[in-house]
């Protein structure tokens, strides 16, 4: 297994030309077509972000819940433009900028995107390591290793067609959101303050700012808008525009749902967090902590839950991650290791963190880090779908194209006054 292929059975390529064709509607012609967009909302449901959203919750209560609400549209509006990248053109996001751009300009954007993924993967190995940790009582070194383990087993499920893969992502996925479904009946949280602050903006002194910028940078990741266009590049050719609009239409679909259930369960990370943290522990970021202090809180089998979500994160996305690792490195250079191995050299940071710093602290310098590549696949995106040489007559629309701009900018400066609000405490 050298490479990240979107190949699926015939039967589903049966199914999705029948979609394309008409002869199938409505759910029936969706779900074969479903996949890329579950794949990505992974990362939108990592450990980072557990981290970020308990610390906002427990800081400030419902009043950020907005920002959560907005970081997820915006995510949703590039998630859909890396994926027509992909299915307009037939190459993802990182051989479109190899071909497009200068030779050094791809190579940075090759070894910046790199050392962005190895961050992401060490902070999604952390995470699910801490939990299993807690959950099994057993050393992080032991927990990264079983990790590890168990992030390679399930990618060899692409051996077998993308499909077994897809379904297991998804299934983690479930195992979040219904993990958050039981929290929010736990935690009896006030849903009148929870959806006023959810449609009314509001930004809280202090630490207000960091956090939203926080929120933001955990939400947005580098990696997923390479690994989005990467995985419908060859999914389901398309043969004329005609089925080219219809693809894109069930693309922009499944990214509202996947994407919109990854918000739903932020949405229920800082609910839960700011119920039962925002006075019992104010400014909460840690999760051990956070464990810990749900079993008095709440009772053993919240806390329990709570690790459980805590590990499908943690492994689901290291999933993704060394996936889209694999598409970056495909993409800017045109050559690749196999999947094994990217997992092995992935573990060997996180064995090093592990043994030399602070969990929570190497986390929180992972965001840092994507926060610094951010503004690179976000520029390139812009101005890739743009260009009417690139995209032809799927060139993004000047109101498209505007609003991702202004959302380009907000990021870029959001995630610059977190990185230096991470420096200034000296991080």
């Amino acid at each position: 297994m050298t490479a990240v292929t979107s190949a699926t059975t015939p039967q589903t390529q049966l199914a999705a030309r029948d979609a394309l064709a008409g002869r199938r509607k409505g759910l029936r012609a969706l779900l074969p077509l479903a996949g890329p967009a579950v794949m990505a909302s992974v990362a939108y449901m990592d450990p980072g972000n557990f981290a970020t959203n308990l610390e906002a919750g427990s800081t400030h209560g419902y009043e950020l819940l907005w920002v959560v609400l907005l970081a997820n549209l915006v995510a949703m509006l590039f998630q859909a433009m890396s994926a027509k990248v992909g299915i307009v053109t037939g190459r993802n996001l990182a051989e479109v900028c190899r071909d497009e751009f200068s030779r050094p300009v791809a190579i940075g954007m090759w070894v910046a995107s790199e050392i962005a993924a190895v961050a992401t993967d060490v902070a999604e190995l952390l995470g699910g390591a801490l939990g299993i940790s807690l959950l099994l009582h057993l050393s992080l070194l032991w927990s990264l290793g079983i990790t590890g383990v168990l992030t390679l087993g399930i990618l060899q499920l692409d051996r077998g067609g993308f499909r077994p893969l897809e379904l297991t992502i998804a299934a983690l996925v479930g195992c979040i959101g219904l993990a958050y479904l039981v929290e929010l009946v736990f935690a009896a949280p006030d849903w009148h303050a929870a959806v006023f602050h959810t449609l009314v903006p509001h930004l809280p002194g202090g630490s207000g700012l960091s956090l939203a910028a926080g929120i933001v940078g955990a939400t947005i990741m580098p990696h997923t808008l390479y690994l989005h266009s990467g995985l419908t590049q060859h999914r389901t050719v398309a043969r004329n525009d005609g089925e080219r609009r219809r693809l894109l239409r069930f693309s922009n679909q499944e990214v509202v749902v996947a994407l919109g259930l990854a918000g739903v369960v932020n949405l229920a990370m800082v609910i839960m967090s700011a119920s039962v943290f925002s006075k019992s522990a104010p400014g909460l970021a840690d999760l051990g902590v956070a464990y810990r202090t749900l079993i008095p809180a709440l009772g053993a089998g919240a806390a329990g839950v709570f690790l459980l979500s805590l590990i499908a994160s943690g492994i689901s996305s290291s999933v993704v991650g060394t996936m889209a690792g694999q598409i970056i490195m495909q993409g800017f250079v045109g050559f690749s290791v196999p999947l094994w191995l990217r997992r092995l050299i992935t573990l060997l940071p996180a064995f090093t963190v592990a043994l030399m710093f602070d969990t929570t602290r190497a986390m929180v310098v992972s965001q840092m880090v994507l926060s610094l590549v951010l503004p690179l696949p976000l520029v390139a995106l812009v101005l890739l779908s743009s260009r009417r040489s690139v995209m032809g007559d799927f060139a993004t629309g000047r109101a498209t194209a505007i609003a991702a701009i202004a959302a380009t900018v907000l990021i870029v400066v959001l995630n610059a006054v977190m990185v230096e609000q991470l420096l200034h405490i000296g991080l």
